[in-house]
Protein backbone atom coordinates (compact mmCIF):
# COMPACT_ATOMS: atom_id res chain seq x y z
CA UNK A 1 0.00 0.00 0.00
CA UNK A 2 1.42 3.52 -0.83
CA UNK A 3 1.69 6.04 1.45
CA UNK A 4 -0.98 8.64 0.25
CA UNK A 5 -3.43 5.75 0.43
CA UNK A 6 -2.37 4.74 3.96
CA UNK A 7 -2.87 7.90 4.95
CA UNK A 8 -6.35 8.49 3.21
CA UNK A 9 -7.60 5.35 4.64
CA UNK A 10 -6.56 6.57 8.25
CA UNK A 11 -9.02 9.15 7.93
CA UNK A 12 -11.72 7.28 6.73
CA UNK A 13 -11.48 5.11 9.58
CA UNK A 14 -11.45 7.45 12.31
CA UNK A 15 -14.58 9.17 10.21
CA UNK A 16 -16.14 5.67 10.29
CA UNK A 17 -15.33 4.95 13.56
CA UNK A 18 -17.05 8.49 14.98
CA UNK A 19 -19.75 7.50 12.65
CA UNK A 20 -20.52 4.39 14.64
CA UNK A 21 -19.74 5.99 17.97
CA UNK A 22 -22.20 8.98 17.34
CA UNK A 23 -24.84 6.77 16.09
CA UNK A 24 -25.35 5.25 19.87
CA UNK A 25 -27.81 6.08 22.50
CA UNK A 26 -25.28 7.36 25.09
CA UNK A 27 -24.05 10.05 22.74
CA UNK A 28 -27.38 12.07 22.70
CA UNK A 29 -29.09 13.97 25.02
CA UNK A 30 -32.04 12.16 24.59
CA UNK A 31 -30.92 8.49 25.15
CA UNK A 32 -32.34 7.64 21.07
CA UNK A 33 -29.85 6.15 18.60
CA UNK A 34 -29.24 9.11 16.07
CA UNK A 35 -29.66 8.74 12.76
CA UNK A 36 -26.39 7.87 10.13
CA UNK A 37 -26.82 11.12 7.90
CA UNK A 38 -26.16 13.36 11.23
CA UNK A 39 -23.71 11.21 12.34
CA UNK A 40 -21.69 10.96 9.34
CA UNK A 41 -21.86 14.47 8.81
CA UNK A 42 -20.30 15.40 12.17
CA UNK A 43 -17.90 12.56 12.89
CA UNK A 44 -16.69 13.94 9.09
CA UNK A 45 -16.76 17.37 9.79
CA UNK A 46 -15.23 16.80 13.52
CA UNK A 47 -12.22 14.70 12.08
CA UNK A 48 -11.34 17.29 9.20
CA UNK A 49 -11.57 19.93 11.49
CA UNK A 50 -14.17 21.88 9.57
CA UNK A 51 -17.00 22.78 12.18
CA UNK A 52 -20.20 22.30 9.68
CA UNK A 53 -22.82 21.08 11.86
CA UNK A 54 -26.15 20.24 10.74
CA UNK A 55 -27.54 19.59 14.40
CA UNK A 56 -26.82 21.87 17.91
CA UNK A 57 -23.64 20.47 19.25
CA UNK A 58 -24.39 21.32 22.86
CA UNK A 59 -27.96 20.31 22.92
CA UNK A 60 -28.42 17.19 20.80
CA UNK A 61 -24.97 15.11 22.34
CA UNK A 62 -24.64 14.25 25.90
CA UNK A 63 -21.67 15.04 27.22
CA UNK A 64 -20.10 11.80 26.28
CA UNK A 65 -21.22 12.61 23.02
CA UNK A 66 -19.19 15.92 22.92
CA UNK A 67 -16.00 14.04 24.29
CA UNK A 68 -16.08 12.17 21.65
CA UNK A 69 -15.94 15.19 19.07
CA UNK A 70 -13.94 16.75 21.11
CA UNK A 71 -11.36 13.50 20.39
CA UNK A 72 -12.60 13.47 16.58
CA UNK A 73 -11.06 16.78 16.43
CA UNK A 74 -7.96 16.57 18.16
CA UNK A 75 -7.10 13.44 16.21
CA UNK A 76 -8.36 15.14 13.17
CA UNK A 77 -6.40 18.21 14.07
CA UNK A 78 -3.17 16.08 14.48
CA UNK A 79 -3.41 14.43 11.65
CA UNK A 80 -3.71 10.72 11.29
CA UNK A 81 -0.33 9.75 10.93
CA UNK A 82 0.99 12.01 13.62
CA UNK A 83 -1.31 10.74 16.47
CA UNK A 84 -1.00 6.96 15.38
CA UNK A 85 2.88 8.09 15.45
CA UNK A 86 2.63 9.32 19.13
CA UNK A 87 0.88 6.41 19.93
CA UNK A 88 3.48 4.11 18.83
CA UNK A 89 6.19 5.72 20.31
CA UNK A 90 4.02 5.56 23.98
CA UNK A 91 4.11 1.69 22.88
CA UNK A 92 7.94 1.62 21.98
CA UNK A 93 7.67 0.47 18.72
CA UNK A 94 10.52 1.35 15.95
CA UNK A 95 10.10 3.76 13.41
CA UNK A 96 11.36 2.04 9.64
CA UNK A 97 12.09 4.06 6.92
CA UNK A 98 8.44 3.87 5.33
CA UNK A 99 6.90 4.85 8.75
CA UNK A 100 9.04 8.17 8.26
CA UNK A 101 8.10 8.28 5.14
CA UNK A 102 4.44 8.51 5.54
CA UNK A 103 5.09 11.19 8.26
CA UNK A 104 6.88 13.39 6.17
CA UNK A 105 4.37 13.28 3.54
CA UNK A 106 1.26 13.82 6.33
CA UNK A 107 3.65 16.71 7.74
CA UNK A 108 4.44 18.14 4.64
CA UNK A 109 8.02 18.96 5.94
CA UNK A 110 11.01 19.13 3.64
CA UNK A 111 13.29 16.11 4.85
CA UNK A 112 12.96 12.81 7.37
CA UNK A 113 15.77 13.88 10.14
CA UNK A 114 13.97 14.15 13.40
CA UNK A 115 10.71 13.47 12.13
CA UNK A 116 9.44 11.23 15.39
CA UNK A 117 11.46 13.86 17.81
CA UNK A 118 9.01 16.82 15.68
CA UNK A 119 5.92 14.35 16.75
CA UNK A 120 7.17 14.31 20.04
CA UNK A 121 7.08 18.63 19.87
CA UNK A 122 4.23 19.06 18.16
CA UNK A 123 2.26 17.02 20.97
CA UNK A 124 3.94 18.81 23.87
CA UNK A 125 2.78 22.38 22.06
CA UNK A 126 -0.51 21.28 21.60
CA UNK A 127 -1.31 20.24 25.28
CA UNK A 128 0.62 23.63 26.33
CA UNK A 129 -1.24 25.99 24.26
CA UNK A 130 -4.65 24.16 24.48
CA UNK A 131 -4.76 24.09 27.86
CA UNK A 132 -3.31 27.98 28.00
CA UNK A 133 -6.46 28.87 25.96
CA UNK A 134 -9.23 26.98 28.20
CA UNK A 135 -7.45 28.61 31.26
CA UNK A 136 -7.80 31.95 29.77
CA UNK A 137 -11.69 30.98 28.05
CA UNK A 138 -12.77 30.02 31.74
CA UNK A 139 -13.25 33.59 33.16
CA UNK A 140 -15.35 34.46 30.20
CA UNK A 141 -17.76 31.50 30.26
CA UNK A 142 -17.84 30.71 34.40
CA UNK A 143 -20.42 33.58 34.77
CA UNK A 144 -23.11 31.73 32.35
CA UNK A 145 -22.49 28.08 33.15
CA UNK A 146 -20.96 28.31 36.40
CA UNK A 147 -16.98 27.25 37.23
CA UNK A 148 -17.58 23.31 36.60
CA UNK A 149 -19.35 24.17 33.31
CA UNK A 150 -16.44 26.54 32.54
CA UNK A 151 -13.76 24.44 32.71
CA UNK A 152 -15.66 22.13 30.07
CA UNK A 153 -16.89 24.80 27.42
CA UNK A 154 -12.80 26.08 28.28
CA UNK A 155 -11.38 23.26 27.31
CA UNK A 156 -13.78 22.18 24.60
CA UNK A 157 -13.68 26.20 22.83
CA UNK A 158 -9.76 25.88 23.29
CA UNK A 159 -9.42 22.88 21.74
CA UNK A 160 -11.69 23.69 18.97
CA UNK A 161 -9.69 26.89 18.47
CA UNK A 162 -6.40 25.58 18.20
CA UNK A 163 -7.62 23.03 15.71
CA UNK A 164 -8.89 25.24 13.67
CA UNK A 165 -11.96 23.47 13.97
CA UNK A 166 -14.88 25.87 14.45
CA UNK A 167 -17.40 23.67 16.61
CA UNK A 168 -19.10 25.47 19.93
CA UNK A 169 -21.56 24.39 22.37
CA UNK A 170 -23.62 27.30 21.41
CA UNK A 171 -26.51 27.53 18.79
CA UNK A 172 -25.68 30.69 17.50
CA UNK A 173 -21.47 29.77 18.19
CA UNK A 174 -19.73 32.72 20.08
CA UNK A 175 -22.35 35.70 18.18
CA UNK A 176 -23.61 36.34 22.54
CA UNK A 177 -19.54 36.94 23.23
CA UNK A 178 -19.06 39.21 20.23
CA UNK A 179 -18.10 42.26 21.89
CA UNK A 180 -15.73 40.19 24.80
CA UNK A 181 -12.48 41.29 24.43
CA UNK A 182 -10.70 38.16 26.08
CA UNK A 183 -12.54 36.04 23.54
CA UNK A 184 -11.37 38.49 20.81
CA UNK A 185 -8.11 37.93 22.38
CA UNK A 186 -8.21 34.36 23.04
CA UNK A 187 -10.11 32.29 20.66
CA UNK A 188 -8.50 34.20 17.39
CA UNK A 189 -4.71 33.57 19.04
CA UNK A 190 -5.37 30.14 19.07
CA UNK A 191 -6.75 29.94 15.72
CA UNK A 192 -3.97 31.92 14.48
CA UNK A 193 -1.03 29.90 16.32
CA UNK A 194 -2.75 26.14 14.93
CA UNK A 195 -3.13 27.79 11.72
CA UNK A 196 0.49 28.96 11.04
CA UNK A 197 2.06 25.66 11.46
CA UNK A 198 4.40 23.93 13.76
CA UNK A 199 7.35 24.06 11.97
CA UNK A 200 6.82 28.11 12.33
CA UNK A 201 5.68 27.96 15.70
CA UNK A 202 8.93 25.66 16.27
CA UNK A 203 11.54 28.42 14.83
CA UNK A 204 9.92 30.63 17.02
CA UNK A 205 10.56 29.43 19.97
CA UNK A 206 13.68 28.36 19.13
CA UNK A 207 14.95 31.96 18.57
CA UNK A 208 13.49 33.09 21.38
CA UNK A 209 15.13 30.77 23.36
CA UNK A 210 18.56 32.08 22.08
CA UNK A 211 17.71 35.27 22.81
CA UNK A 212 16.83 34.61 26.45
CA UNK A 213 19.63 32.69 26.98
CA UNK A 214 22.28 34.69 25.94
CA UNK A 215 23.35 32.65 23.29
CA UNK A 216 25.32 33.82 20.20
CA UNK A 217 24.09 30.64 17.58
CA UNK A 218 22.36 33.13 15.20
CA UNK A 219 19.50 31.71 13.33
CA UNK A 220 18.39 32.45 10.12
CA UNK A 221 14.31 32.25 9.23
CA UNK A 222 14.41 29.69 6.26
CA UNK A 223 12.03 30.93 3.13
CA UNK A 224 8.94 29.21 4.62
CA UNK A 225 9.04 30.95 7.75
CA UNK A 226 9.55 34.27 5.94
CA UNK A 227 6.73 33.62 3.59
CA UNK A 228 4.08 31.92 5.86
CA UNK A 229 4.54 35.28 8.62
CA UNK A 230 4.87 37.75 6.14
CA UNK A 231 1.94 36.56 4.31
CA UNK A 232 -0.43 35.57 7.42
CA UNK A 233 0.59 38.95 8.39
CA UNK A 234 -1.01 40.76 4.96
CA UNK A 235 -3.83 38.71 5.13
CA UNK A 236 -4.62 39.54 8.80
CA UNK A 237 -4.58 43.78 8.48
CA UNK A 238 -6.30 43.55 4.87
CA UNK A 239 -8.92 41.35 6.53
CA UNK A 240 -9.48 44.05 9.20
CA UNK A 241 -9.68 46.85 6.75
CA UNK A 242 -11.63 45.66 4.15
CA UNK A 243 -14.52 43.83 6.66
CA UNK A 244 -14.55 47.57 8.33
CA UNK A 245 -15.40 48.93 4.93
CA UNK A 246 -17.94 45.93 3.54
CA UNK A 247 -19.72 46.05 6.37
CA UNK A 248 -19.32 49.13 8.47
CA UNK A 249 -22.70 50.51 7.70
CA UNK A 250 -24.88 46.95 7.75
CA UNK A 251 -26.71 46.83 10.97
CA UNK A 252 -27.18 42.93 11.05
CA UNK A 253 -23.29 42.68 11.32
CA UNK A 254 -21.30 45.77 12.37
CA UNK A 255 -23.66 48.36 11.72
CA UNK A 256 -25.24 48.99 15.20
CA UNK A 257 -21.86 48.81 17.51
CA UNK A 258 -19.69 51.07 18.53
CA UNK A 259 -16.11 51.61 16.53
CA UNK A 260 -14.20 49.92 19.36
CA UNK A 261 -16.68 47.09 19.25
CA UNK A 262 -16.43 47.29 15.36
CA UNK A 263 -12.87 46.97 15.55
CA UNK A 264 -13.09 43.64 17.61
CA UNK A 265 -16.01 42.34 15.15
CA UNK A 266 -13.74 43.00 12.01
CA UNK A 267 -11.14 41.50 13.82
CA UNK A 268 -12.38 38.12 14.64
CA UNK A 269 -14.19 38.09 10.65
CA UNK A 270 -10.37 38.85 9.41
CA UNK A 271 -8.95 35.55 11.68
CA UNK A 272 -11.47 33.12 11.52
CA UNK A 273 -12.05 32.08 7.87
CA UNK A 274 -8.62 31.33 8.00
CA UNK A 275 -10.13 28.34 8.99
CA UNK A 276 -11.88 28.36 12.13
CA UNK A 277 -15.66 27.85 11.71
CA UNK A 278 -16.70 30.15 15.11
CA UNK A 279 -18.92 33.52 13.97
CA UNK A 280 -19.18 36.67 15.97
CA UNK A 281 -22.21 37.76 13.77
CA UNK A 282 -24.63 36.12 11.41
CA UNK A 283 -23.55 35.53 8.08
CA UNK A 284 -26.93 34.61 6.54
CA UNK A 285 -27.00 38.92 7.16
CA UNK A 286 -23.58 39.70 5.35
CA UNK A 287 -23.66 41.92 2.19
CA UNK A 288 -23.24 40.12 -0.48
CA UNK A 289 -19.37 41.67 -0.92
CA UNK A 290 -18.99 40.57 2.97
CA UNK A 291 -19.59 36.79 1.83
CA UNK A 292 -16.97 36.95 -1.62
CA UNK A 293 -14.67 38.24 0.70
CA UNK A 294 -15.26 35.63 3.25
CA UNK A 295 -14.70 33.27 0.51
CA UNK A 296 -11.26 34.31 -0.78
CA UNK A 297 -10.11 34.25 2.66
CA UNK A 298 -11.37 30.85 2.95
CA UNK A 299 -10.00 29.76 -0.28
CA UNK A 300 -6.07 30.95 0.97
CA UNK A 301 -6.69 29.05 4.59
CA UNK A 302 -3.75 28.74 6.78
CA UNK A 303 -0.48 27.66 6.15
CA UNK A 304 1.32 24.46 5.99
CA UNK A 305 1.44 21.81 8.77
CA UNK A 306 -0.38 23.34 10.51
CA UNK A 307 -4.45 21.99 11.85
CA UNK A 308 -6.21 24.64 9.44
CA UNK A 309 -7.01 23.96 5.29
CA UNK A 310 -7.18 25.85 2.26
CA UNK A 311 -4.78 26.60 -0.16
CA UNK A 312 -2.19 27.70 2.10
CA UNK A 313 -0.58 30.54 2.17
CA UNK A 314 2.69 29.11 0.51
CA UNK A 315 1.02 28.37 -2.42
CA UNK A 316 -0.90 31.49 -2.98
CA UNK A 317 2.60 33.49 -2.43
CA UNK A 318 4.17 31.06 -5.46
CA UNK A 319 1.60 32.04 -7.65
CA UNK A 320 2.21 35.66 -6.71
CA UNK A 321 5.84 35.32 -7.29
CA UNK A 322 5.33 33.58 -10.69
CA UNK A 323 3.28 36.07 -11.77
CA UNK A 324 5.15 38.81 -11.02
CA UNK A 325 8.06 37.27 -12.83
CA UNK A 326 5.95 36.82 -15.55
CA UNK A 327 4.77 40.25 -16.04
CA UNK A 328 8.74 41.24 -15.26
CA UNK A 329 9.74 38.73 -17.90
CA UNK A 330 11.89 37.14 -15.94
CA UNK A 331 12.80 33.60 -16.88
CA UNK A 332 12.96 32.66 -13.15
CA UNK A 333 10.66 33.10 -9.90
CA UNK A 334 12.46 34.75 -6.76
CA UNK A 335 11.43 35.34 -3.37
CA UNK A 336 13.12 36.81 -0.64
CA UNK A 337 16.68 36.58 -3.07
CA UNK A 338 15.80 32.76 -3.07
CA UNK A 339 14.78 30.96 -6.42
CA UNK A 340 11.45 28.73 -6.34
CA UNK A 341 11.80 25.48 -7.78
CA UNK A 342 9.88 24.04 -11.28
CA UNK A 343 8.64 21.28 -9.32
CA UNK A 344 7.20 23.80 -6.74
CA UNK A 345 5.60 25.77 -9.03
CA UNK A 346 4.01 23.31 -11.00
CA UNK A 347 2.71 21.41 -7.41
CA UNK A 348 0.89 24.95 -6.76
CA UNK A 349 -0.59 24.92 -10.05
CA UNK A 350 -1.95 21.74 -9.56
CA UNK A 351 -3.49 22.39 -6.23
CA UNK A 352 -5.31 25.18 -7.33
CA UNK A 353 -6.48 23.60 -10.46
CA UNK A 354 -7.60 20.77 -8.53
CA UNK A 355 -9.15 22.38 -5.67
CA UNK A 356 -11.20 24.88 -8.03
CA UNK A 357 -12.75 22.07 -9.59
CA UNK A 358 -13.33 20.49 -6.23
CA UNK A 359 -15.50 23.48 -5.37
CA UNK A 360 -16.70 24.29 -8.83
CA UNK A 361 -18.41 20.40 -8.55
CA UNK A 362 -19.40 20.46 -5.32
CA UNK A 363 -21.34 24.14 -5.91
CA UNK A 364 -23.04 22.75 -9.02
CA UNK A 365 -24.13 19.59 -7.66
CA UNK A 366 -25.65 21.33 -4.89
CA UNK A 367 -27.36 23.73 -7.23
CA UNK A 368 -29.12 20.91 -8.99
CA UNK A 369 -30.57 19.21 -6.18
CA UNK A 370 -31.37 22.64 -3.68
CA UNK A 371 -32.63 24.64 -6.91
CA UNK A 372 -34.10 26.89 -4.06
CA UNK A 373 -31.01 27.84 -2.16
CA UNK A 374 -28.97 31.03 -3.44
CA UNK A 375 -26.05 30.83 -5.63
CA UNK A 376 -23.93 33.10 -3.42
CA UNK A 377 -24.93 30.99 -0.50
CA UNK A 378 -24.25 27.55 -2.03
CA UNK A 379 -20.50 28.59 -3.35
CA UNK A 380 -19.54 30.05 0.37
CA UNK A 381 -20.87 26.66 1.87
CA UNK A 382 -18.84 24.65 -0.56
CA UNK A 383 -16.14 26.70 -0.15
CA UNK A 384 -16.22 26.49 3.42
CA UNK A 385 -16.49 22.39 3.08
CA UNK A 386 -13.87 22.59 1.38
CA UNK A 387 -11.37 24.23 2.86
CA UNK A 388 -12.49 23.18 5.87
CA UNK A 389 -13.48 26.59 7.57
CA UNK A 390 -17.18 25.69 8.78
CA UNK A 391 -18.91 28.86 8.69
CA UNK A 392 -22.19 28.79 7.11
CA UNK A 393 -24.79 31.17 5.80
CA UNK A 394 -27.26 28.86 7.73
CA UNK A 395 -27.80 26.50 5.51
CA UNK A 396 -26.07 23.10 6.21
CA UNK A 397 -28.65 22.12 8.09
CA UNK A 398 -31.53 22.88 5.25
CA UNK A 399 -30.37 21.53 2.22
CA UNK A 400 -30.95 17.69 0.86
CA UNK A 401 -29.23 14.67 2.06
CA UNK A 402 -27.49 14.04 -1.29
CA UNK A 403 -26.63 17.88 -0.67
CA UNK A 404 -25.14 17.11 2.64
CA UNK A 405 -23.42 13.95 1.72
CA UNK A 406 -21.61 15.98 -1.49
CA UNK A 407 -20.30 18.46 1.91
CA UNK A 408 -19.44 15.38 3.54
CA UNK A 409 -16.95 14.22 0.80
CA UNK A 410 -15.84 18.09 0.16
CA UNK A 411 -14.74 17.80 3.35
CA UNK A 412 -12.85 14.73 2.89
CA UNK A 413 -10.91 16.22 0.16
CA UNK A 414 -10.13 19.38 1.65
CA UNK A 415 -8.68 17.86 4.47
CA UNK A 416 -6.00 14.71 2.90
CA UNK A 417 -5.67 17.50 0.02
CA UNK A 418 -6.44 16.92 -3.52
CA UNK A 419 -2.94 15.83 -4.92
CA UNK A 420 -2.36 13.60 -1.96
CA UNK A 421 -6.26 11.70 -2.69
CA UNK A 422 -4.92 12.02 -6.90
CA UNK A 423 -1.69 10.37 -5.56
CA UNK A 424 -3.53 7.68 -3.71
CA UNK A 425 -6.22 6.72 -6.36
CA UNK A 426 -3.88 6.21 -9.13
CA UNK A 427 -1.08 4.94 -7.31
CA UNK A 428 2.85 6.51 -7.28
CA UNK A 429 4.23 7.92 -10.74
CA UNK A 430 6.38 5.82 -12.65
CA UNK A 431 9.48 7.81 -13.43
CA UNK A 432 11.03 7.88 -17.27
CA UNK A 433 13.34 8.87 -18.53
CA UNK A 434 12.13 9.88 -22.03
CA UNK A 435 12.42 13.38 -23.04
CA UNK A 436 9.64 15.04 -26.01
CA UNK A 437 10.48 17.88 -28.05
CA UNK A 438 9.09 21.15 -26.95
CA UNK A 439 6.89 23.12 -28.74
CA UNK A 440 5.00 26.60 -27.72
CA UNK A 441 1.76 27.69 -27.82
CA UNK A 442 -1.01 30.36 -27.02
CA UNK A 443 -1.73 31.44 -24.10
CA UNK A 444 -3.53 34.27 -22.50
Amino acid sequence: MTVSRTICLGFLALISIGTILLMLPFTHADGSWGGFVTALFTSTSAVCVTGLVVVDTGTYFSFLGQIIILLLIQVGGLGYMTATTFLLVLLGRKFGLRDKIALQQSLDTQGMSGVVTLVQSIIAMTLIFELTGAFLLMPVFAPNVGFAGAIWYGLFHSISAFNNAGFALYADSLTSYATSIPMNLVIPALVIIGGIGYQVIMEVYMWLRDRFTGSTACIVFPLNFKIVVSTTAFLLVFGLIAFLLVEFRNPNTLGLFSFGDKLQLAWFLSVVPRTAGFNSVDYGQMTTAGLFLTIALMFIGASPGSTGGGLKTTTVRVLYSTTKAVLQGKEEVLCYRREIPTSLILKAVGVVFGSVTTVLIATMLISITDPEVDFIQILFEAMSAFATVGLSTGITAKVSIFAKLVLIATMYIGRVGVLLLMSAILGDPNRTSIRYPEENLLVG
